[in-house]
C-alpha cells in the first residue's frame, strides 16, 4: 500500500491506531471585557489566548484597556500591564475602577522589544488572569518590528494557561496569532456652545470584533 494511506498505516502500527487522528482545540473559557455591549457580541475573552485591540488615536482603545483592567481586578484577579510607551494614566484608571493593589505596572521605556520580552517572562512566570501589553503609543513602524514569530511564541506560552493576553495596538501586529481581534474606530463627536468656546460633550465609538466564530459590532458613548 503506498501514497499517503500507507503512511497513515506505518504511522499507526508504531503508534497506535488513531494516534493521526485530527483533535479540535477546546473552547476556551470565556470573560467579561467589562462591557456589556462587547461582551454580548464576543461572549467575552477567552483565556489562554491572545486577544488583540487596535484603533487609531482617540478610538476607545485606551478605554476599553482599562475596562477590562477594571473587571478583571474586580474579580479579584492579579493583573500586568506592560506600558511600552509610559502612557498609562493611574488617576483615570482609579476613577474607572482599576485595583492597583491587584496590578503590577511594567514601564518598558518607550522600547517595543523590551514590552515583548517583559510580557513573554510574565506569561512563563504564571499567577497572572490578565496580562496586557500596550502598544498604542508605539509607532506603527516599531510594532511592526516584533516578527510574527514572536507573536506566535506568545500565543503558544499563554496556552494552556488561566492568563487573557491582550495587546493593544494603533494597527493588528499578531494578525493570525489573535483569537479574537476587537477594531476600535470613532462615529462621531457631540459639541456644544459656538465655535469659539465649544465643549466636547462625548463621543460614538464603534468596535468591530472578528474571529473564526463571528463579525459583530457594537457601540459605546464614553471612550477616552
Amino acid at each position: 500500500m503506498g501514497g499517503a494511506a500507507g503512511l497513515k498505516k506505518q504511522f499507526e502500527a508504531v503508534l497506535g491506531s488513531g494516534a493521526l487522528e485530527w483533535q479540535a482545540r477546546p473552547a476556551p473559557e470565556l470573560v467579561p471585557s467589562g462591557v456589556p455591549d462587547v461582551d454580548r457580541a464576543t461572549g467575552g475573552l477567552p483565556r489562554g489566548c491572545l486577544t488583540e485591540i487596535f484603533g487609531t488615536a482617540s478610538s476607545g482603545r485606551t478605554s476599553l484597556l482599562v475596562a477590562i483592567l477594571a473587571e478583571a481586578t474586580a474579580r479579584e484577579e492579579v493583573c500586568a500591564l506592560v506600558d511600552a510607551e509610559d502612557a498609562f494614566d493611574p488617576a483615570s484608571a482609579a476613577a474607572a475602577g482599576v485595583r492597583f493593589d491587584r496590578l503590577l505596572w511594567v514601564r518598558c521605556g518607550h522600547s517595543a522589544e523590551y514590552a515583548l520580552k517583559a510580557a513573554d517572562l510574565l506569561i512563563q512566570g504564571g499567577g497572572f488572569g490578565l496580562v496586557a501589553m500596550d502598544l498604542g503609543d508605539t509607532p506603527p513602524e516599531m510594532a511592526r518590528r516584533i516578527s510574527l514569530a514572536s507573536w506566535f511564541r506568545l500565543r503558544r506560552a499563554v496556552e494552556h494557561t488561566p492568563t487573557v493576553l491582550l495587546t493593544v495596538a494603533r494597527r493588528p501586529n499578531a494578525r493570525t496569532c489573535a483569537t479574537l481581534t476587537l477594531q476600535c474606530a470613532r462615529d462621531g463627536v457631540a459639541w456644544t456652545g459656538m465655535a469659539q468656546g465649544r465643549l466636547l460633550r462625548g463621543m460614538s465609538i464603534h468596535v468591530s470584533g472578528t474571529d473564526d466564530r463571528f463579525l459583530s459590532s457594537v457601540s459605546s458613548g464614553q471612550p477616552q
